[in-house]
């Protein structure tokens, strides 16, 4: 026993050079000590020490313990005239317990604690400090523990030359120093963000740790993007208020490992976006609307814009005019409806395909269609053809068939529309409304050249018999929506919903063809039997649910087995797609199932990870928001070795994917 004391003094001895330790408080889980500078002078600061040494396993709490746990407390009885400053913390690291996360440290913590040396006092009397401390410390239990510290320095007229000793350097470097770059911070309902600009080098890992308990949800994710010194760090809302400033402590770890911390305060805010201008974010929004009318979700809605225009055809150049401008005003007031419904649910786009309901309604809307232009019911049409077409169709229809356009559209992005949206839902209500309507001019934008110039319509073919051939032909593009749609509730709601489905599409036709029999035959029993059907249909939406979530497979998307792979050294490639994302499914067929892109892929070690936001998963909608993004396809790149992710464009090519790699041949 004598060797090993004398061995453990040995091993602490160079640490404590010109320092002086009190009795330690020793317990099977720690050892606790007041460490102090060797003399007090007179006018100047002291420093004390709080060393806490952990037993393995366990681990003690930072200021802001977390979801669970009690930060230390100090409280000195000092000679008269001295005063004690606020004890320091230094930076906390994270421990996951089941669903919670605290904030603490573990082997050792170094809690540093200032006194104020009175001026009054007399060099060669005694400094006496009696410390009274408290702490938790915890693994799979908790225990409270608690001792009492006694220090009896000498007063000197100067400090000791060896009194800035490794162990009060090792403390001072643990805390968190003043961060030298600009913060701002805001919460947007559930979703927050804290960003600092003026960053030097890469960032492999950074987590923003708030003094305010219950301010964030600490066991979600932080991620994070790095894009010209600026940093952004996606927060999760937590139960308590903000408070008028948010301060904190961020840990940046860098490409080699080394980690910083720094202090942070922010004035809460507006949630920092992206910063793109309004003028930009609205001239992106007419462009992708343009481009959204080419987007394969659009080709249903076709049929319905082929039998508009070739109606104007023969019409005079005010009624094409005013059918068009009706038009128009159907995509645009739906684009201003759903930015309404998106800015003020603070939602992404496409979220009603979230909802099983929904998809089963549109999946019945897109059949009646069909039937409708099958010619099993007559709504917006006549029976015959001619230049009486127009005025029978009314400006009803032609605003329904807008604001139809706008809603199958959803599950499409079209390029530069993403950029728009994530700008918009991160300005102000006024602004992103006008981004909105901005998407709906530019989807629009045929419809209103015909608005502005109705002599254009004499180019289209004249009315006629080929009408009707047209439009029974047109009705096959409806059917397969209703049946791509299918597929997608089968993916969402399991056999039962498909089954709900497939009942509801059953009583959907039956009404149809009553109502065809009422309107050829005056049979009122049909008007009847078609509304009983199609309340029965409607009656069937309540019963369509979300399907029970399965176990995740290895290449399912989550923060954590993206951090794992990275800390691998992996490179990694992350898919956020959705069964109703026909982009999505585009992406797929054309660029990420091209044998030349798995190869390359496979050769780089490269890990794939797929996010399926296909029931509006909220840990996918909170990367999507990370990334200024509202909707999905969302495609990301992190590099081998660290560093921020490479944001992809929504529309893939395989020569993309494969200038992500190395070439053979070329340096890694």
């Amino acid at each position: 026993m004598p060797r090993l004391l004398l061995l453990l003094m040995l091993l602490i001895a160079p640490a404590l050079a010109g320092a002086v330790e009190s009795a330690p408080a020793v317990s099977p889980r720690s050892r606790v000590t007041l460490v102090a500078e060797p003399v007090a002078v007179p006018g100047q600061t002291l420093r004390l020490l709080l060393r806490q040494r952990l037993a393995p396993g366990w681990h003690t709490y930072w200021l802001n313990p977390g979801d669970a746990g009690q930060a230390p407390e100090v409280a000195l009885s000092l000679p008269e005239g001295a005063t004690a400053g606020a004890l320091r913390f230094p930076a906390p690291s994270r421990f996951p317990f089941g669903p919670l996360v605290s904030f603490g440290y573990h082997d050792q913590a170094l809690f540093t604690l200032p006194v104020q040396v009175p001026t009054n006092a007399v060099p060669g009397s005694r400094f006496r400090i009696v410390a009274e401390a408290t702490w938790l410390v915890c693994e799979q239990l908790c225990v409270p523990e608690e001792a009492r510290f006694t220090l009896d320095l000498p007063v000197a007229t100067t400090p000791r030359s060896d009194a800035d000793t490794p162990l009060f350097t090792a403390a001072e470097a643990a805390e968190p120093q003043p961060a030298p770059f600009p913060a701002s911070i805001g919460f947007s309902g559930a979703q927050g963000a804290l960003r600092l600009t003026g960053l030097p080098g890469a960032v492999r890992d950074a987590f923003f740790f708030p003094l305010a308990q219950g301010l964030i949800d600490n066991a979600a994710p932080q991620p994070a993007t790095l894009r010209d010194g600026t940093l952004t760090l996606a927060l999760t809302r937590g139960e308590s208020d903000v408070p008028a400033t948010v301060e904190g402590v961020l840990t940046l770890t860098d490409a080699g490992g080394n980690r910083a911390a720094w202090l942070v305060s922010a004035t809460p805010g507006a949630m920092p976006s992206a910063g793109m201008p309004l003028w930009q974010a609205l001239a992106f929004a007419m462009l992708g609307g343009l481009i959204l009318n080419a987007m394969p979700c659009v080709f249903p809605v076709l049929a319905m814009k082929a039998m508009a225009l070739a109606r104007l055809s023969g019409a005079a150049q005010a009624e094409v005019r005013a059918h068009a401008a009706s038009t128009v005003a159907g995509m645009v007031l739906s684009f201003l409806a759903m930015g309404g419904v998106l800015v003020a649910l603070r939602v992404g786009w496409g979220f009603q395909f979230t909802a099983p309901w929904f998809v089963a309604a549109l999946a019945w809307l897109m059949l009646a269609v069909g039937l409708n232009l099958s010619g099993v019911f007559l709504i917006g049409a006549a029976s015959d053809v001619g230049s009486q077409v127009v005025a029978r169709g009314g400006h009803l229809g032609s605003f329904a068939t807008g604001a139809l356009a706008v809603l199958v559209a959803t599950p499409c992005t079209a390029p530069f529309m993403a950029a728009a949206l994530g700008a918009a839902l991160a300005m102000p209500p006024a602004a992103a409304l006008l981004v909105f309507a901005g998407l709906g001019l530019g989807m629009a934008a045929p419809y209103g050249a015909l608005a502005l110039a109705p002599g254009l319509a004499r180019l289209l073919p004249r009315p006629g018999a080929w009408m009707e051939r047209l439009r029974q032909g047109l009705a096959f593009p409806m059917y397969g929506a209703a049946a791509w749609l299918a597929w997608v509730l089968a993916q969402q709601a399991g056999a039962d919903g498909l089954l709900l489905l497939l009942a509801g599409a059953v009583l959907l036709g039956l009404a149809a063809w009553a109502l065809g029999l009422h309107q050829r035959e005056g049979l009122r029993w049909a008007a009847a039997l078609a509304g009983l059907a199609l309340l029965a249909a409607l009656a069937l939406l309540p019963g369509l649910r979300p399907a029970a979530v399965v176990e995740p497979t290895a290449d399912a998307w989550s923060a954590e087995r993206v951090a794992s792979l990275r800390a691998e050294g992996r490179p990694v490639f992350v898919n956020l797609t959705a069964a109703w994302c026909v982009t999505c499914k585009v992406n797929e067929r054309v660029a990420l199932r091209d044998e030349a892109v798995r190869a390359a892929f496979a050769r780089a070690g490269v890990a794939s990870l797929v996010g399926d936001w296909t029931n509006g998963a909220p840990a996918i909608t909170a990367l999507l928001r990370e990334h200024q993004r509202d909707g999905v396809p969302l495609y990301l790149f992190y590099p081998a070795g660290g560093g921020a992710p490479a944001l992809l464009p929504q529309i893939l090519t395989p020569g993309m994917l494969l200038r992500l790699l190395p070439q053979p041949g070329s340096p890694a």
